[in-house]
Parts: structure tokens; C-alpha cells; sequence
């Protein structure tokens, strides 16, 4: 794709910075989004914080479409700003890149918004550790994974459902006759049991990914 040119991405952040209406900057936003150039990352960024929740989902697929170029901007968010930061959540789940590793480890642990927890476990079992060496590889796994069993016992079903999510997505990377694998799959029986504050639906999507691990 031909990058924009620095006029026309100049005008569309002006466009951006002089909406005056939650319909002018969403239609700003998106333009902005749509010139998919790494220089556009900062601004969506600041996006994710002017309280317009329809401007920040499309800030964040447009973040997600950048992938990696968008990392750095994403981490430089300041962690008081708590609405920009749970938006940020969810583009680093959604691009998988591991710098976000601290970020939504966090989220998964200690966010008050049981969404932004969900995004951040499915977030964990979607990294992309291929680039890494081996020992770094393990040392990411062992994070998610301690992160991921942690949150097994979510006061939420639907986190509850992305950690089984998570932990399907986690496990192709594990050694299969390993104590992380054996762990893994435990956290996953754990998820099946039945229980008044645990939904049918939680089971069920913790059994499909029991059967993806262990196939007949």
C-alpha cells in the first residue's frame, strides 16, 4: 500500500482535531484509520481517550490493523488515563505483539472492568512467539500461563469463558508431556465443573478446548 502523503495525513488529523460533534470525529477517526500508515498510531491513540466510545472502537481496529508499529504508542499511554488504557487493552490483545505482555497481564489481574479482563485473556493465549528465542519463548508462556490459571476463578463467567479461550490458544505452543501442559489442562478441568455461579457455556467452551488438546 502507497503510504499517504505527509499533506494528506496532515489534513486528516487537522479533520480529526477540529471535529466538533461525537459523528465528526468517529467519521474523522475512521479516515484516519483507513490511511493505515504507522505515523497515524499517536493520534489514534489519543483517540482512545476523548470519552466517544464509538471513536475508540474504530481507533482501536484501525491500532490493530497497524500491528507492531503500533506498539510503541500504545505503552506510552499514561496508566491514569484509565479510559484510554482499557482501550489499549484490547488493541494489544488484538495484535498480539509480546511487548504487551506486562500490560495485559496486568489488565487480566487487576482491571475492574470484567471486558477488559476478557479481552486481556484472550489477549494472553494469542501472542505471537515465534520471533523469540527459545528461553524467552518459555518465559512468556510461563507468564501467561500463571496468569491465565490465576484467573480461572473470575468472579465473572465471561472472563472465565476468554480464559478458557486463552488457555486453547496458549497450548499448541506447549511441550506436550511438560508440567506447563499438565497445568494447562488442569486449569481447563477446573473451568468444567459444574456450578451454580459457573454457566453452562463456560463448561462447554472449556471441554471443546480439553478435546482440541487431547484428541481422539
Amino acid at each position: 500500500m502507497v503510504p499517504p502523503s505527509p499533506d494528506h495525513l496532515h489534513e486528516a488529523v487537522q479533520a480529526l482535531r477540529a471535529a466538533t460533534t461525537a459523528e465528526a470525529l468517529l467519521a474523522a477517526t475512521a479516515a484516519l484509520a483507513r490511511l493505515t500508515s504507522p505515523d497515524t498510531a499517536p493520534v489514534l491513540v489519543e483517540v482512545l481517550g476523548y470519552n466517544n466510545p464509538g471513536a475508540a472502537v474504530t481507533a482501536v481496529e484501525g491500532l490493530i490493523r497497524l500491528g507492531a508499529a503500533a506498539v510503541p504508542a500504545l505503552l506510552e499511554l499514561d496508566p491514569e488515563n484509565y479510559g484510554a488504557r482499557a482501550w489499549a487493552v484490547r488493541a494489544l490483545a488484538g495484535i498480539g505483539d509480546v511487548r504487551g505482555l506486562a500490560v495485559l497481564v496486568d489488565a487480566l489481574g487487576t482491571d475492574v472492568a470484567a471486558s477488559v479482563r476478557r479481552a486481556a485473556a484472550r489477549g494472553l493465549g494469542n501472542l505471537q512467539l515465534a520471533g523469540l528465542m527459545p528461553s524467552e519463548r518459555r518465559t512468556v508462556q510461563e507468564r501467561c500461563l500463571a496468569a491465565l490459571l490465576a484467573a480461572c476463578g473470575d468472579g465473572e463467567w465471561v472472563v472465565r469463558y476468554a480464559v478458557a479461550v486463552g488457555l486453547e490458544g496458549l497450548a499448541p505452543g506447549l511441550e506436550p508431556a511438560s508440567a506447563a501442559r499438565e497445568q494447562l489442562r488442569a486449569g481447563l478441568v477446573a473451568l468444567c465443573e459444574a456450578a451454580d455461579d459457573n454457566p453452562p457455556v463456560v463448561c462447554l467452551r472449556a471441554k471443546v478446548a480439553l478435546s482440541r488438546l487431547d484428541p481422539p
